[in-house]
């Protein structure tokens, strides 16, 4: 056999090789990806309200109480709803408390000055109904819920399915957040007394 044959049978060899190797999972790729904190890109923060399709208000945060009765618009219902990933994973921030959305071991919604652990991170799962459902990352299989009358439901007894962890996003109406602040202040000219050859000019 000529050098020129074993060269081209070695190399449909390889390729018959190549073939044979399984395709890479990307399903789990993101999976595993998306559950890392990204430590290095500038964090994504949105404003917004989360209406929640059973009691008909807004999830709101003050001090460690967490309910969904706030009012359209209600300080209380802005919410800073930062990226902790690059898939899907948020910490929520109550605008007007500074407290971050928590759950706790027992499952019950807290708010805590300090958002940095997983229990405080969520996965934002939009639902084949266009509803919102947010899954606590430390927990797997926990859900953000509410009764009708907007108090927290044991997260232990939640499930993706169930109409108490369908939420809205909505824009809030309130005034606009920092640092927007400072969008309805006219823009102020400063006058300078005129210069000595400015003057000369004139003349």
């Amino acid at each position: 056999m000529t050098k020129r044959k074993k060269i081209c049978i070695s190399f449909f060899l390889c390729i018959k090789k190549g073939e044979n190797h399984p395709s890479p999972n990307f399903n789990q790729y993101v999976r595993t990806q998306g559950a890392v904190t990204d430590q290095l890109s500038r964090r994504q923060v949105r404003v917004y309200q989360l209406y929640s399709r059973t009691s008909g208000k807004h999830v709101q945060i003050q001090g460690k109480r967490v309910t969904a009765t706030a009012e359209d618009g209600n300080m209380f219902a802005r919410l800073f709803v930062e990226t902790d990933t690059f898939g899907s994973r948020v910490r929520i921030r109550g605008a007007e408390s500074g407290r971050y959305l928590c759950m706790n071991r027992k499952g019950k919604l807290v708010g805590k000055p300090n958002g940095r652990t997983r229990d405080c991170i969520f996965t934002e799962i939009v639902l084949e109904n266009n509803y919102t459902a947010f899954q606590n990352a430390k927990y797997e299989g926990w859900y953000v819920a509410f009764t009708r009358k907007g108090r927290p439901i044991k997260a232990s007894r939640t499930r993706e399915n169930q109409r108490e962890v369908h939420f809205i996003k909505r824009l809030h109406t309130g005034p606009p957040p920092f640092p927007n602040t400072d969008q309805s202040k006219h823009f102020e000219f400063i006058r300078f007394p005129a210069t000595r050859r400015g003057s000369l000019n004139a003349k």
